[in-house]
């Protein structure tokens, strides 16, 4: 077996998470097990900086660039203003088992406000309505079902 290409190996079966595979770190081929990879992945959190502008209007969560993103950090620039963040369409593949978070840096005050809302013919929480963030540290977790947005978490400060 020392001679087989990668694409001509056994595919696994169900894995446990104590199998050791080889891991390439600083040049030195070592080993590691799923396990231990699980625990950086499942424990580390990349987040997406938003910072909105005083008459910016709509910002749209569907866009690609937020594809990925599993908390978003919202920043505030410019005066006292609203404006709509539009969350992304639920039904799609990339969203549906989807969960994510928002929330607010030190900028944001009950002046200052942030709708999140439901795209034409969505709900958020079995609502159309908006769920408005308009305090600084304030935080809020959506999943969607790939049928509709469902509030898991909030918080404010």
């Amino acid at each position: 077996m020392a001679n087989k290409k990668i694409s001509e190996l056994t595919s696994a079966s169900t894995l446990t998470g104590t199998e050791e595979f080889a891991v390439v770190q600083s040049a030195e081929t070592k080993k590691s097990t799923l396990t231990v990879l699980q625990h950086y992945i499942v424990n580390t959190l990349e987040p997406t900086n938003l910072t909105v502008v005083s008459g910016g209007g709509t910002i749209d969560l569907g866009d690609s660039t937020y594809n990925n993103a599993e908390i978003i950090v919202l920043s505030w620039s410019g005066g006292s203003d609203t404006i709509e963040l539009t969350l992304p369409d639920a039904t799609t593949s990339t969203n549906t088992n989807r969960a994510f978070r928002i929330i607010t840096d030190s900028t944001y005050t009950t002046n200052t406000k942030a709708d999140l809302t439901p795209i034409a013919g969505q709900t958020l929480d079995g609502s159309s309505d908006a769920y408005r963030i308009n305090k600084a540290y304030e935080g809020i977790k959506v999943f969607s079902n790939g049928v509709e947005w469902f509030i898991i978490q909030k918080k404010a400060s």
